[in-house]
């Protein structure tokens, strides 16, 4: 038996929370879920969004999954996410991308995985006002951080059957810190000759992606680049709706959507559940429940394709409770 944390999170969270958790259990799978509360509903109880026992919660059972929680923008707490990541040293985020049935998209059988760093880069804040008009970000890439992330994605493309890892970075103009990157996927690379390797500068691999994605396969960025080029190839696959996300370091990991909470739609039961349906995929193929994973994958798809009860993103009008029915009949 697997003991897992599960964080509702907020908005439609709980929503999509409890129909993820409803397919997973239907899978067959023996798993006894820890439930903890974040965000925002637990500010005025606990004066935090992330308050401790959720984060020793995830440290005992090393695993969680986690849905949407929302973060204001230019006041209150920082991200959630963020916080998790740092306090748990989560330093790779791990967005796959690809094309699901019944989803429409400009584009046909996308299978991408991008690998971003997590801890460092621009991300990592250290900046500071030098005038009333003018600020300085210092950009920070050492040779560990970019080591491990490089090692992930080789690691990764092992053991999932991928065929090429392709380092993005901008090392023509910073010849330091990019290049520095680059060096170091250069040298990991040589460990792996069973994996093809190749780089890109960043604004090409974005015009690339548009044109011929079919030609890539594991992409490993840097902070800032990978949180732009990982919603990037969401948008090749229908948007943030339907992208699963984890943050993973060594040892433990947690499992999320990238999408937002979406508060406006809080207790409709309409928003889709896949985003967060296929973080729960991912986890399960984490801890090597493989035959779990691909049963949820095989009638998640088969629902889409059908497209009788579906959500209205997805141009049904089943409901959020509905649609996990939908799944679960199907398995």
């Amino acid at each position: 038996m697997h003991k897992i944390t599960w964080i509702p999170g907020d908005g439609v969270g709980p929503e999509i929370s409890d129909a993820s958790r409803a397919i997973i259990d239907a899978s067959g799978v023996d798993i006894e879920w820890e439930i903890v509360d974040a965000g925002v509903d637990v500010m005025e109880k606990y004066g935090t969004p992330l308050p401790e026992h959720v984060l020793e919660s995830i440290r005992r059972n090393k695993i969680a999954v986690k849905g949407p929680i929302t973060t204001p923008i230019g006041t209150g707490f920082r991200s959630v996410n963020v916080a998790l990541r740092k306090a748990l040293d989560l330093y790779a985020n791990l967005r796959p991308a690809k094309s699901l049935p019944g989803v429409k998209t400009r584009y046909e059988d996308i299978d991408l995985v991008i690998v971003r760093e997590n801890t460092e880069d621009l991300y990592a804040g250290i900046e500071h006002m030098v005038t009333d008009d003018a600020a300085e970000s210092i950009k920070i890439i050492t040779k560990k951080a970019s080591r491990r992330i490089v090692e992930f994605a080789f690691e990764y493309a092992l053991k999932e059957g991928r065929r090429k890892v392709t380092a993005i970075h901008k090392a023509n103009i910073m010849k330091c810190t990019d290049g520095l990157f680059l060096a170091t996927a250069r040298e990991v690379a040589e460990k792996y000759p069973q994996i093809e390797f190749e780089d890109r500068i960043v604004d090409n691999i974005c015009m690339q992606l548009v044109i011929k994605p079919e030609l890539y396969d594991v992409l490993v960025l840097p902070n800032l680049y990978g949180d732009i080029v990982s919603d990037l190839c969401a948008g090749l696959v229908g948007g943030l709706g339907v992208a699963p996300g984890a943050n993973i370091g060594d040892g433990i990991a947690v499992f999320e959507p990238v999408h937002g909470s979406a508060p406006k739609y809080k207790g409709q039961n309409k928003v889709n559940p896949l985003a967060l349906l296929q973080s729960g995929i991912l986890m399960l193929r984490y801890i090597n429940e493989r035959e779990a994973a691909d049963r949820i994958y095989k009638a998640m798809t088969a629902v889409l394709e059908e497209g009788a009860r579906v959500t209205y993103d997805l141009g049904g009008s089943a409901g959020t409770s509905e649609m996990a029915e939908a799944i679960i009949d199907r398995m």
